[in-house]
């Protein structure tokens, strides 16, 4: 069962990762609404995938880098990296969504978002996905890195 849970939490970090991409593009053309469904898919696929990355964990799955000695230090370099910026992003993360929210109910839709009690919100939001998005998507692709290298050279360990 935790082999399956693997593959689906995988599938969900990816699509989220694909979701945070087109959220970006959206909002660079000026398109709040599919910003906003795009960032909402991105963040609940994300969600998804923590609950099974987790229960995974639980059931006692994981897998042990068992490559090749030269690429050790390399891979655990980016495993430290990977690890210490997946537990910054999820702060980062609610930090931007808690400000959109609080804009968005302050403009109270979002083609009003310049009201002047919804600015400073959005102000906010903007300032802290300036942060959340690089990391979010750097967590994403070491992840994805991650999983192909113990798909490749690692060893299930159980316990």
């Amino acid at each position: 069962m935790a082999p399956i849970i693997n593959q689906w939490a995988v599938i969900t970090i990816v699509l989220s990762g694909i979701a945070l991409v087109f959220g970006v593009l959206f909002i660079r053309r000026g398109n709040r609404e599919a910003h906003m469904r795009a960032m909402l898919t991105a963040s609940g696929l994300a969600t998804v995938f923590l609950v099974l990355y987790l229960t995974r964990l639980a059931l006692g799955y994981e897998k042990a880098y068992a490559g090749p000695d030269a690429w050790r230090g390399a891979y655990f370099a980016l495993l430290i990296s990977h690890i210490i910026l997946a537990a910054a992003n999820l702060p980062l993360a609610l930090g931007a969504l808690y400000n959109a929210w609080k804009g968005l109910k302050a403009a109270g839709n979002l083609g009003n978002i310049d009201a002047p009690a919804a600015r400073p919100h959005f102000n906010r939001h903007r300032a802290w996905v300036r942060w959340t998005v690089p990391v979010w998507l750097y967590v994403a692709v070491t992840g994805w890195i991650i999983y192909l290298v113990l798909g490749r050279y690692g060893e299930v360990i159980t316990g």
